[in-house]
């Protein structure tokens, strides 16, 4: 940092032409108008594009919270959540008012993502009304209508912040040029002054030059998609101010590309981590539970015939099946999830898992089949190959259900012991051909004992 790096820009142009009062009248003019015009350009971004962009994030994560927590109270039928809905609602609001009052006239439809959120509501309410009142649903009000706005309104709101994005990288680079003839300006005026000027006139330069330099530079690599350009502007002046301001401006751009879903992409279902949360919860609580882990039996053959993406299809009809069931035979207090692949679990009450497993098991060996080609279901199965080459045949896939009914035996475990104990049980209940679910209802220390899990389901061969 030098001694002019303390004077703002208008100062520095005095001390630099003082004995030349044409030459520091045509500098100021010029310099002025020029920080004039970044002045404007980031007040602009600051006050109008950044809040935009900022606006069109918080709008995505409000939505989106807003969906999880109806979602979560019609399972649960919790005030809590209906409290934590209409606060997202209100916040969703309150930033439509905002983007309302930016001057942007096109292409950020908010009168039509405001329209989409209110249709949002209006579906979340039948829904609402229908587990208060324990009422059949509507059909208007079933989950692909909300979940084909919700993805509209997505999408516009994401637009809405990509011509935030795009406004900020234009102004950018009016910024960039604006400072390129700037500083084609103060050189050639400066080559005019007096030799007394020369040596302060070339100090300026090379402060100006710098600076501008490297806003010009992080402005290119922010317009490439690049925000990790650091500005090592010390200055005090205005060109400093505004290197802080692109500073931030970056930062906060980075941050919208970090965006991830909670839930698993292709069924929509929360993930491993929030079914240890809910297990963890239950259990702390002292809440009586059935914890049901769900495998697919013979899916990687099937995959192997069919191809991943009829495999996928697969997924995710189980999932729409498995949520239906819990859905239809139990109250709000149920959690379904999907922790990975062909694996799901299922949290209930004791009382309310056989009915649940029962319709699981009878209605998948029913749809699975639609899944198969005439000739593969006329054999009742497929023909593969082992890694060694040989020929090998694998059976019509079925379902595999494991049961942990409570007891008291776990009020002593932790949530990583009961999941174990269901993995066991479902690799006894994968060894019995067919659909099947097994219960074990006697805990810990029946399983060290060597008790064999009951067989409380299966598929007729």
């Amino acid at each position: 940092m030098n001694a002019l790096d303390k004077f703002n820009i208008k100062e520095k142009m005095l001390f630099g032409y003082l004995p030349v009062v044409l030459v520091i009248a045509m500098i100021a003019i010029s310099s002025l108008q020029s920080l004039s015009d970044f002045e404007r350009i980031n007040r602009d971004i600051v006050q109008y594009d950044t809040v935009l962009v900022q606006a069109a994030d918080e709008m995505v994560d409000n939505l989106l919270a807003q969906e999880a927590y109806g979602r979560r109270y019609i399972i649960l039928a919790s005030q809590k959540m209906l409290d934590l809905y209409k606060e997202r609602d209100s916040a969703f609001n309150a930033l439509v008012e905002r983007v309302r009052a930016l001057p942007y006239s096109e292409n950020i439809h908010i009168e039509q993502i405001a329209s989409l959120h209110d249709e949002i509501n209006e579906l979340y309410a039948g829904k609402f009304f229908s587990v208060t009142h324990q009422t059949v649903l509507p059909q208007e009000y079933n989950d692909k209508k909300i979940q084909a706005r919700l993805d509209e309104a997505v999408e516009l709101i994401r637009h809405m912040g990509a011509v935030g994005r795009l406004s900020q990288q234009q102004k950018m680079q009016t910024v960039s040029t604006i400072g390129s003839k700037t500083f084609r300006t103060t050189l050639l005026l400066s080559c005019i002054g007096i030799l007394v000027s020369l040596a302060v006139v070339s100090l300026i330069t090379r402060t100006l030059s710098r600076a501008i330099s490297q806003l010009k530079q992080s402005a290119e690599m922010v317009s490439e998609g690049r925000y990790d350009c650091s500005l090592q502007l010390q200055n005090k002046d205005e060109l400093g101010e505004l290197a802080r301001s692109f500073g931030n401006m970056t930062q906060r751009l980075a941050s919208l590309e970090e965006m991830h879903l909670d839930s698993n992409p292709l069924t929509r279902l929360p993930g491993g981590t929030a079914i240890e949360k809910v297990l963890q919860g239950r259990l702390a609580a002292g809440k009586k539970i059935a914890f049901c882990m769900l495998d697919l039996d013979n899916f990687k053959s099937f995959n192997d015939r069919y191809g991943y993406a009829q495999g996928n299809e697969i997924i995710k009809a189980t999932a729409q099946l498995i949520k239906s069931t819990v859905d239809r035979h139990t109250s709000n207090d149920n959690f379904v999830g999907h922790i990975g692949g062909d694996d799901f679990a299922i949290i209930v009450t004791p009382l309310e898992y056989e009915p649940i497993c029962k319709t699981i098991v009878e209605e998948f060996d029913r749809m699975v089949l639609d899944f198969y080609s005439a000739d593969d279901k006329e054999k009742g199965y497929i023909v593969g190959n082992t890694r060694q080459g040989l020929e090998v045949r694998f059976p019509i896939m079925t379902i595999s259900i494991a049961v942990v009914a409570t007891d008291n035996f776990l009020k002593q475990m932790n949530y990583i012991e009961i999941g174990e104990m269901a993995a066991e049980l479902k690799e006894h209940a994968k060894s019995i051909p067919g659909s099947v679910y097994v219960v074990n209802r006697r805990g810990r220390r029946a399983m060290q004992r060597g008790f064999k899990p009951q067989l409380v389901g299966k598929r007729a061969i």
